[in-house]
């Protein structure tokens, strides 16, 4: 998919209802600011906008989520004064507006959020006068560029990360399988292009509509394609939220699967755990976060707040770990886009990361490979941006 941050399609296989729970729906009107969530003589101001108010349970969890996860990391700051101050978008793109304006009138200095692409943007817009950044918690690169920031992780990323695994694992021949969709098409151009970076060749393109019948139609001609071309793996758009478990099945039960290509995703293939088990996923590449590190995160966060975190509750974590690392070079105004896209970057419970001056971020992820239903790490994720996959 195009965004987690978007409303789940419905799945073409059989799990798609259990990745449902984990994606975001969409948003419907609601109310303003709520108190702050930190000391009020914070040397640094700092306004979270989260999606609550929308009459969604789903963005009242999530609004939780990240509302706890920035205080976690306020608090491991140990000693930072950070002045946390909590704004309700309610997921609409006006209110978001509203309140980024607000929040730069009452004296913040960067803002954290909002979550969905739309209402991020209309954010940036809002108080682009005033020279306050916006770390978005979206993965849309549409958005990204001058005053926001897309802190989630991108298709160019992810692309650029397992094309140069592969290249080293001596598979250079990629096939591109993808929907014929606006999310296919990104992810078809992100492949090529991080394919090019790496120095591999696209040797075949293949492609099917979004829809049951539309992969079925597909797949033989796929298979087929791959095997003709040479195609040493095969790098596939589909999440586990849409066309993932009916395509890699299909590719199986046409002849093909990674013992004669190598699967590679551009998505998550670890979310649901129920995709894990999937037989065509079987032997498989994808790319995740640090895992022992988020595994911390998730452990101290249950721990604290008595309930799971939600799934991208790390990235307000990381948008704080920022912010307190930049801490000695803050000052009164907002917080520079020149300090915020430091080559060194910053640590969170995501692992490393960079934030680049077109908008869009690095980071470090490792390469995991699905066997007999658990995902094991391949090749670890880079602890700096020296390391691997940089």
């Amino acid at each position: 998919m195009l965004s987690v941050f978007k409303r789940a399609r419905k799945s073409l296989g059989a799990i798609g209802a259990a990745t449902a729970a984990l994606i975001l729906a969409a948003c419907v009107p609601s109310a303003g600011p709520v108190g702050s969530g930190g000391t009020p003589s914070g040397n640094v101001q700092v306004a979270l906008l989260v999606p609550s108010g929308s009459g969604q349970a789903s963005d009242e969890l999530l609004a939780r989520s990240l509302q706890n996860a920035a205080r976690m990391a306020i608090a491991d700051l140990g000693g930072a004064k950070i002045d946390l101050r909590v704004y309700n978008t309610a997921g609409r793109p006006a209110q978001a507006a509203a309140m980024a304006s607000q929040a730069v009138a009452e004296g913040a200095q960067i803002i954290l959020g909002p979550v969905f692409a739309q209402e991020a943007n209309a954010a940036g817009v809002a108080v682009a006068g005033s020279g306050v950044n916006v770390l978005a918690f979206s993965n849309n690169t549409d958005i990204a560029g001058n005053n926001v920031f897309v802190m989630g992780p991108t298709f160019d990323n992810t692309a650029r990360r397992l094309a140069s695994f592969a290249l080293r694992q001596g598979k250079s021949k990629i096939m591109i399988v993808h929907d014929r969709n606006t999310a296919g098409e990104l992810g078809r151009a992100a492949i090529e292009r991080g394919v090019g970076a790496a120095g591999g060749s696209v040797v075949a393109t293949g492609s099917y509509d979004f829809s049951q019948q539309g992969v079925t139609s597909a797949a033989p001609g796929i298979a087929a394609g791959a095997k003709s071309s040479g195609a040493q793996a095969i790098f596939l758009t589909a999440d586990t939220a849409g066309a993932l478990p009916l395509i890699s099945q299909l590719l199986a039960d046409n002849g093909l699967t990674s013992n004669a290509a190598q699967f590679v995703g551009l998505t998550r293939w670890d979310i649901p755990a129920a995709t894990l088990g999937l037989p065509g996923v079987q032997g498989g590449w994808f790319a995740l976060p640090d895992p022992a590190l988020y595994a911390q995160y998730q452990n101290r966060y249950q721990s604290s707040f008595n309930e799971a975190p939600h799934p991208i509750s790390g990235l307000a974590y990381d948008g704080i770990a920022a912010i307190g690392a930049l801490m000695g070079k803050a000052g009164a105004g907002p917080i520079s886009k020149q300090a915020l896209t430091q080559g060194a970057g910053f640590v969170g419970v995501n692992g490393i990361f960079r934030l680049r001056g077109d908008g869009t971020n690095e980071r470090g992820l490792a390469v995991a490979q699905i066997r007999g239903g658990r995902a094991v790490v391949i090749d670890a994720a880079p602890r700096s941006f020296a390391g691997a996959g940089f």
